[in-house]
């Protein structure tokens, strides 16, 4: 581990930037030696499962494209509602992990500690250090929050207070959405309408239906890899009482449902681009075409019994999700990217970006 060494509390505490490239592309698996000599920014980022929050960074990120093509963009407020969000995401992980652990559901053996160190059962934290960590992380987007709703007016807090419902009532008491099969459904509509949609009004302080209807087909991406989730660990949470939407399902409508998911993302978009409210470029989602067979072509059949010849080990047990998360990575991605060359063509005044029919 290289970085300029700080001294903290009589140990040596480290700066790595490789920790942080890391802990944004997987969940790294490390022990509370080496954990608390990291420094806070890597570790927070290990508890939080940073890995995961570039589904929350596409997703403003989108709405702020959606704004530039209406050329309204602002970078100050896009990045105020950018690391507002994400760092609500984090805090939404650390109460998660809070309240199953408190709930009694994620032990040594539950699915949650085994693809990746959780914060209390792999001792990095005591109860009341997570319990401060996610209340101090929450901080930060109550006070973003609060500045843009000084900014843009009351409607901002309802996107707030909406997001914050999910982010406490998840796993946690008197409602915890995930237990009850609303979790997957939470998720679409807040990485969809609530978090793109928000971040365009927070940007534009209007909100367009065509916004709205826009937000889905990524929607759509992120409630893939939740379903995925909820599959792999299907036999676990159906043994703790827990009643997700794959469970309550069954596994092999579950993996079907996942499968229809995944193509209502690319038929999706094709409508948005007919009507003229997406430039035609977004299709260069279909670009990632080969995930969409590849996760089809696995979600097809029931999850193996251990990892097959040439599957990353350290990955194991997760199985689904890792399929689904790289679709909409690249999905994602393309989908970002193709709005980012359409409003710098726009912005060069070139024509017939958007198809009118």
């Amino acid at each position: 581990m290289t970085g300029a060494g700080i001294a903290r509390a009589g140990q040596e505490m480290t700066v790595s930037p490789k920790m942080w490239v890391a802990a944004l592309r997987v969940i790294p698996r490390i022990d509370k030696g080496d954990f608390d000599r990291l420094d806070p920014f890597a570790r927070w980022l290990i508890a939080t499962r940073g890995a995961v929050l570039v589904m929350t960074f596409l997703s403003a990120t989108l709405g702020g494209l959606f704004a530039a093509l209406d050329g309204r963009f602002n970078w100050a407020l896009y990045a105020l509602v950018a690391v507002g969000l994400v760092v609500a995401h984090g805090a939404s992980n650390l109460f998660n992990d809070y309240w199953d652990y408190k709930q009694g559901v994620d032990t040594d053996n539950y699915f949650r500690a085994q693809y990746g160190p959780h914060p209390l059962v792999a001792g990095l934290f005591t109860e009341k250090q997570l319990l401060t960590w996610a209340i101090g992380t929450t901080l930060i987007p109550v006070a973003i929050g609060l500045y843009l709703t000084w900014v843009q007016g009351p409607l901002v807090l309802v996107f707030a207070l909406l997001g914050g419902f999910v982010m406490m009532t998840y796993a946690g008491k008197p409602f915890p959405l995930k237990y009850l099969g609303l979790g997957e459904p939470a998720v679409f509509l807040t990485w969809g309408p609530l978090m793109i949609g928000g971040s365009y009004f927070c940007i534009t302080g209007t909100l367009p239906w065509w916004v709205i209807l826009a937000s889905f087909p990524y929607a759509l991406g992120t409630t893939g890899v939740l379903f995925g989730k909820h599959i792999d660990k299907i036999q676990d949470d159906t043994k703790k009482g827990i009643h997700t939407l794959p469970v309550r399902l069954g596994e092999r409508r579950a993996r079907a449902a996942s499968i229809g998911i995944f193509v209502l993302m690319y038929v999706s978009v094709v409508p948005l681009v007919l009507l003229g409210w997406l430039p035609w470029l977004v299709l260069l989602v279909f670009l990632s075409l080969p995930r969409l067979r590849l996760a089809v072509k696995v979600f097809r059949s029931p999850k193996p019994d251990g990892p097959p010849e040439g599957f990353p080990k350290e990955s194991w047990p997760l199985w689904f999700v890792g399929f689904a998360f790289i679709l909409n990575r690249d999905y994602g991605g393309l989908f970002m990217l193709s709005l980012i060359v359409a409003v710098v063509l726009q912005a060069f005044g070139v024509p017939w970006l958007f198809l009118r029919l």
